[in-house]
């Protein structure tokens, strides 16, 4: 297995990395809040998102401060499914996927209860229409952020390394056919919440908007956002 050159500093990696974490995490709460407050609820949230918290809802009361419990248990065995599609024992890639998952969930912890407290109920089609485009923005902030961690490549959250090997391993380089795939886990999860409490308000249309287009809208910013930022060591044949 080969892996192409790190061409940029450790400095530069890093700051990239920092501003990809603060916007997925962003991102990622902006669709479950949004979600929430319209009623009656037919938003949903990003894919994998919407399942995390579907399982908070149905297994741990739905409170914010238990869901950055779940991002980190599914992310654990997300991490231990990479290994296996690796055919390989990578402590160093499983490390790096639970050392991820540390700062992403105590800032999905802080934005939970930020924008649950700023956001205000929805009233009349005006602010529907709001909180549907802010829930996009979420999901594109999520997509925008893989691709900008993706290619620093110094850790990565354990469902988007998941992603990555299946799209470099697997499919040559088909962002969109990998994220479809990658999805196979989060709606196992989807479904055994659903089976225990059968509460469908986590998923909706900004499910279906991030199934369909958030493993393109990450294609896509491959190519612009920050174009200069090609992939850093990573895996390019079997």
């Amino acid at each position: 297995m080969k892996k192409s050159a790190r061409t940029m500093s450790w400095g530069s990696s890093l700051a990239f990395f920092a501003f990809s974490l603060i916007i997925n995490s962003m991102g990622n709460v902006l669709t479950i809040v949004t979600s929430q407050k319209i009623h009656p609820a037919f938003l949903g949230s990003a894919y994998w998102t919407a399942a995390q918290n579907g399982w908070n809802v149905s297994f741990l009361g739905g409170k914010p401060g238990t869901l950055s419990i779940v991002f980190f248990v599914v992310g654990m065995l997300v991490a231990i499914l990479n290994m296996v599609l690796e055919h390989r024992l990578d402590w160093k890639r499983f490390l790096g996927n639970l050392a991820f998952m540390v700062p992403f969930s105590a800032l999905i912890s802080i934005f939970a209860t930020a924008f649950a407290n700023i956001l205000p109920e929805a009233h009349g089609w005006g602010m529907d229409i709001l909180y549907v485009l802010l829930n996009f923005t979420g999901v594109a902030f999520i997509a925008i952020a893989i691709s900008i961690y993706q290619r620093v490549n110094i850790v990565l959250h354990p469902a988007d390394d998941l992603m990555q090997i299946l799209r470099f391993k697997y499919f040559n380089g088909n962002a969109g056919i990998a994220m479809w795939v990658s999805y196979i886990p989060p709606t196992i999860i989807g479904i055994v919440a659903l089976i225990v409490y059968p509460d469908f308000s986590n998923y909706g249309l900004g499910t279906i908007f991030a199934f369909l287009f958030q493993g393109n809208i990450t294609g896509w910013a491959d190519k612009s956002i920050f174009p200069k930022l090609k992939h850093q060591a990573i895996s390019v044949e079997n």
